[in-house]
């Protein structure tokens, strides 16, 4: 077997991004102090089609070096928005119709892979910051509860590894529920 050259990979041009069908699902940052962890959820993003990113409270927003290091440029085709407060986002979200889904460890949590996504809706997965995830009012807000099985002895993984693990398995199932 011979590894591919970036050349024949066949990605899409920015533009070509910006124009193509999204999955319908957005990612919310709920105080990430990381800016390499931005910048991770940002290619994340841009590899699975994510529609959106909200980028909350402390999270640090493009044009950054750090962050840039880590996107690659997907800074630049993935859409996102800066807002302050997390929980009026999740707020709105909710109002417009977007089921929102926290990702934590909580009381009736859905484990990941019991979770089925209804065909035809939208979704907002949030993720939170890297010592005490995501904020318990955030958490109360949204609809659901989504929580990664782990069965080592640490207690949590890297939030731009719970994002790669939960965008590419909502990826899969959106697809499959909406194909």
């Amino acid at each position: 077997m011979r590894k591919l050259k970036n050349s024949e990979l066949e990605r899409l041009e920015v533009e070509e991004f910006k124009n193509t069908e999204k999955t319908p699902l957005i990612v919310v940052l709920d105080n990430i102090r990381s800016l390499n962890n931005t910048g991770s959820v940002f290619r994340t993003a841009d590899a699975f089609l994510v529609e959106k990113i909200y980028l909350c409270g402390i999270t640090a927003t493009p044009p950054h070096k750090d962050i840039h290091k880590t996107a690659l440029g997907a800074t630049e085709s993935v859409d996102w928005e800066y807002v302050k407060d997390t929980a009026p986002l999740i707020a709105e979200l909710r109002d417009s119709g977007i089921i929102t889904i926290a990702v934590e460890q909580a009381e009736k949590a859905v484990m990941l892979q019991d979770f089925i996504p209804e065909p035809g809706k939208k979704y907002a997965v949030v993720f939170g910051n890297e010592v005490k995830g995501v904020a318990q009012d955030v958490v109360s807000g949204c609809d659901e509860v989504v929580e990664i099985p782990q069965f080592g002895t640490k207690h949590s993984l890297n939030i731009s590894v719970s994002a790669g693990v939960v965008i590419w398995d909502m990826f899969n199932k959106l697809q499959a529920v909406n194909s």
